[in-house]
């Protein structure tokens, strides 16, 4: 007996939902342990091969890298998270394409555009208000290649949902890697930063 057309329709939503759910994640993963990296993180690597654009000082001595999707919430609450560090650190916001072609022509878009920041600023606002983000900008073809290497080589470091960080504590210098989204008081522990004052 064929199943009924609502509970087909309920099974390709819910598998949809969960396949979103690997890709963009919130905090710290509970999964098990992914297999080892391809390529050894380095933030010399992503400064070299990554094209991104940067928030904050442009002469600070911290860089931290953030790989984000445009079509990713969590991306978009790591975006608000990190503004009032963004004194104390450089910011490279770096696109990637995983949760649908949107993605690649927005982070193709953000790349393109004269004044970034602001770009960004428009897209999360939009997508805060579930408009669906900035619309695709013309002439971006070469930057969504650089999208495209950007999410190979988020896959090359072993890395498998955004947003992913990569920096360096500023107290230690050890390297620091999160997948997932943080508040502001927990990203500036991560990266051994002053947290804001309420």
């Amino acid at each position: 007996m064929p199943f009924p057309k609502n509970f087909r329709l309920l099974a390709v939503v819910f598998l949809s939902t969960s396949l979103l759910l690997v890709a963009c994640k919130d905090g710290p993963s509970a999964e098990a342990p992914a297999k080892p990296a391809a390529t050894q993180v380095s933030t010399a690597l992503i400064a070299a091969e990554a094209k991104g654009f940067a928030v904050g000082s442009a002469m600070s001595a911290r860089t931290v890298y953030v790989f984000f999707d445009p079509q990713c919430p969590h991306c978009n609450a790591l975006w608000l998270a990190a503004k009032p560090l963004k004194s104390q650190a450089k910011f490279v916001w770096i696109p990637v394409g995983l949760m649908n072609p949107s993605s690649t022509a927005q982070g193709a878009t953000l790349l393109a555009a004269k004044d970034p920041v602001a770009a960004m600023d428009e897209h999360e606002a939009s997508m805060q208000a579930r408009t669906g983000g900035i619309s695709a900008g013309s002439d971006i073809d070469s930057h969504k290649d650089s999208v495209a290497k950007n999410t190979a080589l988020l896959t090359r470091l072993g890395f498998s949902s955004i947003p992913t960080i990569v920096g360096t504590h500023a107290q230690s210098g050890a390297l620091v890697t999160q997948e997932g989204a943080m508040p502001t008081a927990a990203l500036a522990a991560l990266l051994g930063l002053q947290a804001p004052t309420p």
